[in-house]
């Protein structure tokens, strides 16, 4: 049967009952935690202060002659206990979290505890789909569960501080790092960055089980040049302020905590000393009044940059914009002293910096309570109510691309008594889990292979072929810290025996299970490429096993969008289920033989081919000449749609939209009917697209302004009702240099993806 939303809730209330009894009845004051923090401040010495600015990797299980090791420096007991130190990264044992907070708590002058910080992006012992991944859910709801569950189970080892949720937009996808964020649209990247934010820090700042968030990267840092991880941005004042401000902006309003700066230039100007973004934006425009830090060595990277002289200007430069603490540098520990001296940098300035460090530390009730039971903490990581979660987000985040003759669902029986599942990817636990799954044990996965067994038992012949091995052409800069792969490289000959064996074996099967895409480290950070094409020999092997003419179903499992223009023309069953986690292969197995209904949406447009990039919905209208009445694409040798659009998705039912209602009067209330029409139970996102048909600046053709998520039985009717008042109506005008809601008539569209034809207008006649 297909498990909803209200299980989903019904786990996360079990997950936390253990937690009631601790939850305080509200949070500290302002007054409270500002008089705590002045206290502090008063007694602290300069060398203290500048500590709680420097933060520190530590790789304890790494080798300490490995690469890891090098990133960081092992901390002495006496460089903790003198406060050199506010934070640490990467450590996630209990044990030794406890150790070194007993150091920094019994030993120092002033007993200040120490932050640990680790990237907690889709889970911690428990691994969530990746976060485009749960975008495609279009169910922020479920997306709030998942991280709060994340937070459950970090701060359960001691680490109070998440490095997520990375909001930046991409709409390139040859950026690796597409993988982390919610994908091209601002409007719903605002939705999963408010959902986010809520599920890592719950109902306030230093709620018991949650974490304090670092929402990331500020900002344009998904708009890189040719999509080159690192490279440069160069993004005009409408689209900053229309399209990658949006989504930092809900963060913040939802409580974020803290913010990461970007590695990239913004416009010429290093995001790590960019005072418009940090100080003008962030702090001046939205209020923010938590803390700054750095991405990684940004702040000594000032100088790659060719924006500061040497080290010393780099700290000036960065801590002036509005940059609180130091990542790995350790520029400010080593620089802030002369600056200090020389009056370059004041003590105001200094204690403008450790200020919000302190007040967050004493909001997440570090100073009562910096240790965690290490027992307690591994009942919390074995919860089966969190792999249960896992498996509900997986199911709730594939998108069914294609379904030719209804292929799908997989019937039980004598159909198709044999099943050949191929691919490289289709059992594996380390690439399942996707990028950035640091702190879990990857020998709990569940493959797709494993799933589909244990799904059809003993009475269906389910066999295996691999069809070839999948490596990444240059080694990645973070196998040191990732789980990295120990097996020596198959030969080309050993490669071509493997196709070989595999498409043997679907001839001689009933049908055929491919399990394609990318290995976990071809997405994320450092994991950009040229080419969205299936790596390796995929293809090949793809084409191969359909020509035996045995049904073939295709699942992917990738951080991006993929070319799949010649699987959507020759594979009759096509289902995208990113990087699901660990619990995705029971997920898999659940939509293929129909026990959940695929109701995931594109949260990010694929294209036809990597030609077309940067392709996204929302583009603006231009010039289209009059003469040329043939004139129907921007490229001769294709068209300029997309292979799949945005917000697009199948299911194994029918939905019709109809009615559309559109009333106005202090808002406008838009109102349509939404049938199932199929025969099974299924879910609809219901999508609402505007467009401003004239006014001071052009506006995008279509811009997603509301979208529910609907649950219907067969022959099911539900009305379903938005409201768009000023927040959606209003834009950046880039002539007026500001925020305008202006006098204009407004298109309004209804569907299921963003090529939605129900259509409507209304009038807006007072800004």
């Amino acid at each position: 049967m297909l498990i909803g939303t209200m299980k989903c809730i019904l786990i996360t209330i079990f997950a936390f009952a253990a937690d009631a009894q601790r939850i305080p009845v509200a949070p500290l004051t302002e007054a409270q935690v500002e008089s705590r923090v002045s206290g502090l401040l008063k007694s602290m010495t300069q060398s203290e202060k500048i500590g709680q600015l420097n933060q520190l990797f530590v790789f304890p299980e790494a080798p300490p002659d490995g690469p890891a090791a090098k990133l960081g420096l092992a901390p002495t007991d006496q460089e903790i206990a003198k406060g050199d130190y506010g934070s640490f990264l990467f450590v996630t044992d209990p044990s030794v979290i406890n150790r070194m907070q007993h150091v920094a708590v019994d030993k120092s002058r002033l007993h200040i505890p120490l932050l640990f910080g680790f990237d907690v992006i889709h889970g911690f012992k428990t691994i969530f789909p990746v976060p485009l991944a749960l975008a495609a859910s279009w169910d922020p709801a479920l997306v709030e569960q998942a991280q709060a569950v994340a937070a459950r189970e970090a701060s359960a080892a001691g680490v109070r501080w998440a490095f997520g949720p990375m909001v930046d937009i991409a709409r390139d996808p040859r950026w690796g790092r597409i993988v982390e964020g919610a994908g091209e649209d601002p409007f719903l990247g605002s939705a999963m960055a408010r959902a986010q934010v809520r599920g890592f820090q719950g109902k306030y700042l230093g709620e018991p089980g949650h974490v304090v968030t670092s929402v990331k990267h500020f900002a344009g840092y998904g708009a890189a040049d040719g999509g080159r991880d690192y490279d440069s941005s160069s993004i005009s004042d409408e689209q900053l302020w229309n399209v990658d401000l949006p989504p930092f902006h809900a963060a913040v309003e939802a409580g974020a905590g803290t913010v990461m700066s970007a590695y990239m230039d913004l416009n010429g100007v290093p995001a790590t000393a960019n005072s418009f973004l940090l100080q003008d934006v962030l702090r001046r425009a939205w209020g923010f009044r938590g803390f700054v830090v750095s991405d990684a060595f940004a702040v000594a990277n000032l100088t790659t940059h060719g924006f500061a002289k040497d080290a010393e200007d780099a700290a000036f430069r960065a801590i002036t914009a509005g940059v609180d603490m130091d990542m790995g540098s350790r520029t400010y520990i080593r620089q802030l002293p002369k600056l200090l001296e020389s009056g370059r940098v004041s003590s105001k300035q200094l204690d403008d910096a450790v200020r919000p460090i302190l007040a967050t530390k004493v909001r997440m009730g570090l100073f009562e309570d910096p240790y965690v039971d290490e027992s307690g903490a591994r009942s919390i990581f074995a919860s089966p109510d969190h792999r249960e979660l896992a498996r509900v987000a997986a199911q709730r985040s594939a998108v069914l691309f294609r379904n030719e003759g209804s292929l799908l669902p997989l019937p039980r029986g004598s159909k198709f008594a044999s099943i050949a599942v191929i691919g490289p990817l289709a059992d594996s636990q380390l690439d399942i889990r996707g990028p950035w799954a640091l702190a879990d044990d990857p020998g709990q996965a569940i493959t797709v292979l494993k799933g589909i067994r244990d799904k059809v038992g003993s009475g269906t012949r389910v066999e295996y072929a691999r069809g070839g091995e999948l490596r990444r052409v240059y080694p990645s800069m973070f196998d040191a810290i990732r789980h990295s792969r120990k097996t020596v490289p198959l030969t080309d000959e050993q490669n071509v025996a493997e196709v070989r064996a595999a498409v043997e074996l679907a001839s001689q099967s009933d049908l055929a299970i491919l399990v394609l895409g990318e290995t976990q480290e071809m997405s994320g950070e450092g994991a950009s490429r040229t080419s969205l094409e299936l790596p390796g020999k995929q293809q090949e092997l793809l084409a191969k096993v359909a020509a035996t003419g045995k049904p073939v179903v295709l699942v992917l499992l990738n951080g991006r969008p993929l070319d799949l223009t010649w699987a959507s023309q020759h594979i009759p069953a096509i289902l995208e289920a990113w990087f699901p986690g660990a619990q995705g292969g029971n997920a898999v197995a659940d939509l293929l033989f129909g026990d959940a209904n695929p109701g995931g949406k594109l949260p990010v447009t694929f294209p036809r081919n990597v030609g077309q990039v940067p392709i996204y919905y929302a583009h603006n209208l231009t010039h289209q000449p009059d003469t040329a009445a043939d004139f129907t694409s921007r490229y001769w040798d294709q068209p300029t749609s997309p292979l799949y659009p945005f917000g697009y998705g199948l299911s194994y039912t029918t939905f019709e939209f109809s009615n559309l209602r559109v009333d106005q009067g202090s808002s406008v209330e838009v109102r349509v009917d939404v049938k199932n029409t199929g025969d099974r139970a299924g879910d609809e996102v219901v999508q609402l697209y505007i467009h401003q048909q004239f006014g001071s600046a052009s506006r995008p053709v279509r811009e997603l302004k509301g979208f529910q998520r609907i649950a219907l039985t067969p022959n099911e009717k539900k009305e379903v009702h938005f409201t768009l008042g000023g927040n959606e109506l209003e834009y950046w005008s880039a002539a007026l240099r500001k925020m305008v809601r202006e006098r204009s008539v407004f298109d309004v569209w209804v569907g299921g993806d963003s090529k939605a034809q129900l259509h409507s207008t209304f009038t807006v006649l007072r800004p």
